[in-house]
C-alpha cells in the first residue's frame, strides 16, 4: 500500500500503511479526525493543528508522522 501524505496550513502528516500496526491509539484519541471508515480517513479540518500534532506523536509504530515542521 502507499504511502499517503496530508497536508493544511504547513503541517504535513504521513501515513505509512506498510508499518501500521492498527492500535487504535489515533482513533481512540482523535476520533473526530481519524476516521477509518472514510475516505479520506484522515481529516485534518476536524481539528487543531496543535490537537493533531500531539495526537500524530502518540503512534506506537510511528506509521503516522509529521513531516518537516510547521515553522519552516
Amino acid at each position: 500500500m502507499p504511502i499517503r501524505h496530508y497536508t493544511k496550513d504547513g503541517l504535513t502528516i504521513k501515513w505509512d500503511s506498510s508499518i501500521c500496526v492498527h492500535s487504535g491509539v489515533c482513533v481512540a484519541g482523535l476520533s473526530k479526525v481519524f476516521k477509518p471508515k472514510e475516505t479520506p480517513w484522515i481529516d485534518m479540518d476536524a481539528a487543531s493543528l496543535d490537537e493533531i500534532e500531539a495526537q500524530v506523536k502518540k503512534c506506537p509504530s510511528g506509521a503516522i508522522s509529521i513531516v518537516g515542521s510547521r515553522d519552516q
